[in-house]
């Protein structure tokens, strides 16, 4: 019995290090997205953003899985995976919050909205309320420095925020807001 394995060839790569669940379409329609972009490694973004709208977020056999196809070192596709704010690494809940922490924002009082959502959702940022419903989130910088501080609620920015007008927004979200 030979210990030889073939390596992967350019337009039908192995499954990731679990293997390719044949019945997800999920994993067919990534496939379809890599061999568009002819398995690049330089596609890698692509790559990964289709990966995260179709799975929500990007669990470590998922990277392991693109790594592999792009033949990739898995350590670049987790370094880009989190340098990215986009990507997410766990299931984000049904809403969203992102805090811009960039010099203008964080000047005006970023801090004190990140501080307020915190003791609301009982959570510290980057994860998400024990019941799903809200992820709270920071970025480096949205570049919306014209009205800090800057505050993204399911994708809508919303500028010169209070930590007060957040805290309301998201109570509304889980429900118990008066």
């Amino acid at each position: 019995m030979s210990s030889t394995v073939a390596a992967p060839s350019k337009t039908a790569p192995a499954g990731g290090a679990k293997g390719q669940p044949s019945g997800d379409n999920r994993y067919k329609m990534l496939e379809a997205t890599m061999k568009r972009h002819q398995y690049a490694a330089d596609s890698l973004i692509e790559v990964l953003h289709t990966a995260q709208e179709l799975f929500g977020f990007l669990e470590v056999d998922l990277l392991l899985h693109v790594a592999h196809s792009l033949r990739v070192p898995p350590s670049r596709v987790y370094g880009v995976a989190t340098f990215y704010h986009f990507f997410s690494l766990k299931p984000k809940g049904d809403h969203t919050v992102v805090i811009c922490m960039g010099t203008a924002c964080y000047v005006k009082g970023a801090s004190q909205v990140v501080a307020a959502i915190e003791a609301l959702g009982g959570i510290k940022a980057g994860e998400t309320t024990p019941d799903g419903r809200v992820s709270l989130m920071t970025a480096r910088c949205i570049g919306a420095c014209g009205i800090a501080p800057a505050v993204v609620l399911d994708g809508n920015i919303t500028g010169k925020q209070t930590a007060g007008a957040v805290v309301d927004h998201v109570k509304g979200w889980l429900g118990n807001g008066s």
